[in-house]
C-alpha cells in the first residue's frame, strides 16, 4: 500500500510499482488537500482527496478550482477524465 505522499504525487507506473516525482513530494506532501488546491496543485489535490475518502475534501478540491480557473465543474467525476488520477493497488513506490 502507498502512503499518502507516494499516491498524491505518483506520476505514473511501471508495471507492478508506481513511480512517483520525490521532488514535489519533498516540498508539498505536508500540505493538506485544501492547501495543495489553493497552490494551484489541482492534480495533488484531486489525489489526496481521494486518498482521504472525505467528501468535504473532494468538495473543496471543486470549489478551489473553479474559483482560481473560473471553471464550472459541477462535481469530482470530470476530475477523473482530467487528471488521470484513480486507484490501483500497489505495493511498491520508485521515487524519483
Amino acid at each position: 500500500m502507498l502512503s499518502r505522499g507516494e499516491f498524491v504525487f505518483t506520476i505514473g507506473y511501471d508495471g507492478p510499482s508506481a513511480v512517483v516525482d520525490g521532488h514535489a513530494k519533498r516540498l508539498y506532501s505536508s500540505l493538506s488537500t485544501k492547501e495543495l488546491a489553493e497552490k494551484g496543485l489541482f492534480r495533488a489535490a484531486y489525489a489526496s482527496a481521494i486518498w482521504s475518502k472525505d467528501p468535504k475534501d473532494m468538495q473543496t478540491v471543486v470549489e478551489v478550482y473553479n474559483k482560481m480557473t473560473g471553471g464550472s465543474v459541477q462535481d469530482s467525476s470530470s476530475f477523473q477524465r482530467l487528471f488521470g488520477v484513480f486507484t490501483v493497488e500497489v505495493n511498491r513506490a520508485i521515487v524519483l
